[in-house]
């Protein structure tokens, strides 16, 4: 991909998962990398991965959901490396409820901060440096959930469903200099799908899901290499589906 080589590329959860093999994919393009999330052990295996590529890596510990703590990170990541090129806000949420009903306050306000509170703060934050410096490229990854609602995902969906607002906003916001780009993602095999019934995922994929499976991880990254190249620059607020068909 164009463009890419010594761009400084800040990944929110990029520890594991998508976040990871996102990390990943960037440094083999030469890619320097601020990785976050929210235990810096885990931040400093993936950088120690990714410093393995022959590129800088920076862990930092930071919960998404809390506003102070993104500009305290933001701070420090341009100390470190005096700009950012590319914004991917990948750190989300969905944890388990019972019922719908049995959704505290305090559990919904930890699924809107994450997965839509903290990539608002970051795209602002972030985005206005790069409308002050040479420009740059923000990804958020959204999720298919955000278009097709699901049971038992309800306020992770409407987070994401923001989150596609949002994109498409700021594109306008921020153009020309910064395109805005958002991935939704199907289901992944990630640390997450863990905890899924997996015998039933396969058969409801066999049924819905045109590759009738689930995706890898490594499955994002070319869509995220694209984004932030210069391959796609006259995309910006798009709404890309990586779900194997399953729209």
């Amino acid at each position: 991909m164009k463009g890419l080589k010594d761009k400084v590329v800040l990944i929110t959860g990029g520890s594991r998962g998508l976040g990871r093999a996102m990390a990943l994919g960037f440094a083999g393009q030469g890619a320097p990398i601020a990785i976050v999330s929210r235990k810096l052990e885990v931040c400093q295996e993936t950088a120690a991965e990714v410093e393995a590529l022959g590129v800088s890596a920076f862990p930092y510990a930071c919960h998404v959901g809390h506003w102070q703590e993104l500009d305290t990170m933001v701070d420090a990541v341009y100390e470190r490396f005096g700009r950012v090129d590319v914004l991917i806000n990948n750190a989300g949420m969905s944890p388990l409820y019972e019922s719908l009903d049995q959704v505290s306050e305090d559990l919904f306000d930890k699924i809107i901060g994450v997965n839509l509170k903290g990539p608002f703060r970051l795209s602002a934050n972030v985005g206005a440096r790069m409308m002050r410096g040479d420009g740059g490229n923000i990804i958020n990854i959204s999720s298919t959930a955000s278009v097709r609602p699901s049971p038992n995902a309800e306020p992770y969906g409407a987070a994401k469903a923001g989150l596609n607002a949002i994109t498409q906003s700021f594109a306008s916001a921020y153009g020309p200099r910064v395109r805005v780009n958002c991935i939704m993602a199907g289901p992944f095999l990630t640390d997450i799908s863990k905890a899924w019934d997996m015998e039933s995922f396969k058969r409801q994929a066999e049924r819905t899901i045109p590759l009738k499976r689930g995706g890898q991880p490594e499955e994002i990254v070319g869509a995220a290499l694209y984004l932030a190249s210069d391959e796609a620059s006259f995309t910006t607020g798009a709404l890309l589906a990586v779900d194997g068909g399953n729209h």
